[in-house]
């Protein structure tokens, strides 16, 4: 009987994966917005009803594709840091920015689904949460370490931000200043927005050595959020 359910477990692993893997190659040839439970059951050979019984419904396999996702771009990131975690805090802040954007530069499609334009009709559920936040959250951990040991420079804000700085903080990182918080938040966003243009063709004809010129970004954002270069490192990059 165990030996019946395993074999049934295991085939029903392999079903799961094949439809994924069918899902991702028509998101890259069509988008998320085209995504079809009968087009990816009759590629497959498969009747609908029997997909259904992996994934209810059209949202229900774009979210696994999205949670599949994040949790590559997260351990991809995870991974990059842990072979620098003896470096300075900058280090691996850089080690890490380098690694998201060499997963979307592997992953377009992937990446497309979860960073590009929202898909119509499509509603993250909170079960994404987890898996989206691992990058952000390794990145604040990087900032806390150095926030912790010696200190991280901080930029006053303007009187008409502190209310909302205060409450960032409070919610995403309550042990660091609302400086620090506000500064992680906009590094996060102008990451993204990096790796977008580089992914999306936007730097075309305008950056040729991207990937100098994204360290030297990654730097910068470092340097936003209080990672200082180190005396001993010479002069910024």
């Amino acid at each position: 009987m165990s030996t019946a359910r395993g074999a049934r477990a295991r085939a029903r692993i392999e079903v799961t994966a094949a439809i994924k893997d069918e899902a991702r190659r028509q998101l890259a040839e069509d988008g998320a917005a085209k995504l079809s439970l009968r087009a990816v059951a009759r590629e497959l050979g498969m009747v609908s009803s029997a997909l259904y019984r992996y994934f209810p419904s059209r949202d229900d396999l774009l979210t696994a594709l999205i949670i599949d996702a994040y949790d590559s771009l997260g351990e991809t990131a995870e991974a990059a840091h842990a072979e620098v975690a003896g470096a300075d805090p900058r280090e691996r802040w850089i080690t890490v920015c380098t690694a998201v954007r060499r997963w979307a530069l592997e992953h377009p499609q992937e990446y497309t689904l979860i960073y590009g334009s929202p898909v119509p009709g499509y509603t993250a559920p909170e079960t994404t949460i987890p898996a989206a936040a691992r990058v952000g959250l390794l990145l604040i951990s990087i900032v806390r370490a150095a926030y912790q040991d010696k200190g991280v420079a901080r930029t006053p804000l303007p009187a008409e931000l502190k209310p909302e700085a205060r409450r960032m903080a409070a919610e995403l990182a309550p042990d660091l200043p609302p400086e620090t918080v506000t500064a992680l938040v906009a590094a996060w966003a102008q990451l993204y927005g990096l790796i977008g243009f580089e992914l999306f063709g936007q730097f075309h004809r305008v950056v040729e050595d991207r990937e100098a010129f994204f360290r030297h970004a990654a730097g910068r954002l470092a340097h936003e959020v209080g990672l200082v270069v180190p005396p001993t490192a010479g002069p910024a990059e």
